[in-house]
């Protein structure tokens, strides 16, 4: 892939080219610019949320009502970043309009990108952590409150009942783990 765009340099995708992320179970980690704990913190094994960590929260647990192709049955809110399982259920290839591995890097190189071919438009999980994070950051800004994101976010494609057993363990025990975190900080 060239990293030019109109004599412009642009950052490679991290995305799996193998993989259209239009279906599957996905673990994804979505982080606060430069760690900064603006969801709130643990106190006594507990995390306590703020004021935008629990409208992270909230729009988690609601995540189907935005996006009716895509489940998150276990995630954690934590200081500064948000740890998930996500689901996403949809059969977009029989439109022939997929493509979804890393929308925001899409570039038009002619006459535009509209209606089925607008990746921005896509059910898959690239749609799904981009409305998320952009519901949270703008709630943030409607409140006054000081927040951003780290570009991007973390995904592991989940294989198995195996991996996903592992990745909820972790999930679920990370509030009590929250010392050992390689985002601790």
């Amino acid at each position: 892939m060239d990293n030019l765009f109109q004599n412009k340099y642009r950052v490679p995708s991290a995305r799996a080219t193998w993989h259209e992320y239009d279906g599957g179970a996905y673990f994804v980690t979505i982080c606060a610019a430069h760690k900064v704990h603006y969801f709130g913190e643990i106190s006594n094994g507990e995390m306590q949320l703020t004021e935008i960590g629990q409208y992270a929260y909230d729009n988690f647990a609601n995540v189907s009502a935005h996006y009716p192709y895509a489940e998150i049955p276990l995630f954690v809110v934590m200081p500064n970043h948000i740890h998930a399982i996500v689901f996403i259920n949809n059969d977009c290839k029989n439109n022939n309009s997929c493509d979804c591995r890393d929308a925001i890097n899409r570039v038009s190189t002619g006459g535009g990108i509209t209606a089925l071919k607008n990746p921005m438009l896509q059910n898959c999980l690239g749609a799904v952590m981009r409305g998320i994070k952009a519901r949270i950051s703008r709630c943030a800004r409607q409140r006054g409150i000081p927040f951003a994101w780290q570009p991007r976010y973390y995904d592991h494609i989940i294989r198995n009942y195996h991996e996903t057993n592992q990745i909820a363990e972790y999930i679920e025990n990370n509030v009590a783990r929250w010392d050992l975190d390689e985002l601790y900080g």
